[in-house]
């Protein structure tokens, strides 16, 4: 390898650990405090957003302090300091220090999470994505005491299992079945949940009592044990997605064309590839590809006639594809085996179904 070769593989080697460590850096916000007395009803993310420009790094921002390095230790009334450890900025708890005897005092209060799941609850659902097999083969409402084809909370309705008196468990209807676009593999059937119930008579057939519901109940639906899996989790921990095989939006929980800031998607991608809770995207969309026609003037797809479609499928040289539109970010907060559903929290534009999600630059509530 000649010495000209060298020299620009070490530039170029030098440039991408320069733009690493940059990314890395955490970015004070200006006219940031110097400390912060935490207040009840906060989140780790709430303090971090008074401290960085991108408070969703905020692991970072406790990175160096033991102290405080479970969000289990930081409490209301603890009073947080700034300081900087090898140029990095991040937040201290000191205690004070006190002459003679004290007792130990303990905060009456919980310790503060991450992310509140209070303030994003609203707009999370209850659906789950099972195996299609195994749910033909779980207990099936076959109707109840009222002649009505539909029921509400206060209903007595029939199960075909012995199921145990007392035990509570969620009436599911069936949803749609979710297949992988480029395999065709099943990920599973989604099921939607339309209310939840106690068990009241146990026998070949079971009478349950339904508690509450989101949605009449009718008879086929499915009966299903409330799982610690298909609870949300009470506080997330905000962090960049990284998957080895590229994921994509699979669905609308709404079953609509467009989604927007606050609606749910399914995304193609589970616990099996190494999705978690709390795991933030950035939602693409694949650029579209110009191509030219006899007189050498750009056409973008959507202006392209039959004969420029033509071309184009014929044609490796004819066109040129611009890059990928960032759409939004999203936040993971329920995962299943081979799909997961995601909140979408931004949205620069609409969220369409086969969107790319990619690993965000940044983790901040604002485009990349």
């Amino acid at each position: 390898m000649d010495t000209t070769m060298k020299r620009l593989i070490f530039l170029a080697l030098l440039t991408f650990s320069s733009s690493f460590l940059l990314a890395d850096t955490l970015t004070l916000k200006p006219g940031h405090p110097n400390s912060y007395v935490v207040k009840k009803g906060d989140t780790l993310w709430d303090i971090a957003a008074h401290f960085l420009q991108d408070p969703w790094r905020w692991p970072k921002l406790w990175g160096a302090n033991p102290q405080i390095a479970n969000p289990h230790l930081i409490y209301p009334g603890d009073q947080l300091t700034l300081e900087f450890v090898d140029g990095e900025p991040r937040l201290v708890r000191k205690p004070h220090m006190r002459k003679g005897p004290q007792g130990r005092i303990v905060s009456k209060d919980a310790a503060i999470p991450a992310i509140d799941l209070a303030l994003i609850q609203p707009y999370l659902v209850n659906n789950r994505v099972v195996d299609a097999e195994w749910l033909a083969q779980q207990p099936m409402v076959l109707g109840g005491e009222s002649p009505s084809r539909h029921h509400i909370g206060g209903d007595v309705i029939y199960i075909n299992a012995e199921l145990p008196v007392g035990q509570e468990y969620g009436i599911y209807a069936q949803g749609r079945e979710f297949f992988d676009k480029a395999s065709g593999d099943p990920l599973g059937q989604e099921v939607i949940l339309t209310a939840s119930s106690r068990v009241i008579a146990s026998g070949p057939v079971s009478k349950i009592q339904l508690l509450s519901n989101l949605r009449e109940t009718k008879a086929g639906y499915r009966v299903l044990a409330i799982e610690d899996e298909a609870l949300t989790s009470a506080y997330f921990t905000p962090q960049a997605a990284t998957l080895e095989s590229q994921a994509h939006v699979l669905a609308s929980e709404k079953n609509i064309r467009e989604m927007g800031k606050l609606d749910i998607a399914y995304l193609d991608k589970g616990s099996d590839d190494g999705v978690l809770p709390g795991q933030v995207f950035s939602i693409l969309r694949e650029g579209d590809e110009i191509v030219f026609d006899k007189d050498g003037t750009p056409i973008s797809s959507s202006e392209r006639s039959t004969y420029d479609n033509l071309v184009a499928g014929l044609s490796f040289d004819n066109g040129i594809k611009v890059p990928d539109v960032h759409q939004g970010k999203l936040m993971v907060f329920k995962v299943f085996d081979k799909t997961s559903m995601g909140l979408i929290l931004v949205a620069d534009h609409t969220v369409r179904v086969d969107d790319k999600l990619v690993t965000p630059e940044s983790l901040a509530l604002r485009g990349d």
